[in-house]
């Protein structure tokens, strides 16, 4: 069984990760979609509602589980069963950051692979970080996010 752990803070959850997400669940045959506690990120929204929400958002993909993890990324891979990290690439800086975290990934699990998708192109510019900002300016995110995301932050 090919498991798959999709790790982010996902603050928000865009539309973007869902497409990832739904494109993958063809490729594996379990996704559990990571939401992370990283302290060095400013979240606007608890992990308990991060997880809601992506749940909320991914109901409709079978093979999807959402949890949150507070451990290294690959501790919470070994813990469940699983050998796949599985990641975004949006931009040449994702990738850059993205083949630090391969590298380090390796050394301390070296039997998880890590495998990139790119989103579809009509989502390539999407970021949680740049939808947070045209909310906090009272701008329509409903373009970039789920309708109740949209609802969450507007309501945070």
């Amino acid at each position: 069984m090919k498991i798959a752990v999709y790790p982010g803070t996902f603050n928000p959850i865009t539309n973007g990760h869902t497409d990832l997400v739904e494109r993958a669940s063809h490729l594996f045959d379990q996704i559990i979609v990571a939401v992370g506690t990283n302290a060095q990120k400013n979240n606007t929204m608890t992990t308990e509602r991060r997880v809601a929400l992506a749940q909320e958002v991914l109901g409709h993909v079978e093979n999807v589980s959402v949890e949150s993890f507070d451990t290294l990324l690959t501790e919470f891979v070994k813990s469940r069963g699983a050998n796949i990290i599985l990641r975004g690439l949006r931009t040449v800086a994702d990738f850059e950051y993205e083949f630090q975290l391969v590298g380090m990934n390796r050394v301390l699990q070296p039997e998880i692979e890590t495998v990139f998708l790119a989103p579809a192109e009509h989502l390539s510019y999407i970021s949680s970080t740049l939808v947070r900002e045209i909310a906090s300016y009272g701008g329509d995110i409903s373009k970039f996010v789920h309708p109740s995301v949209a609802k969450a932050i507007t309501e945070s």
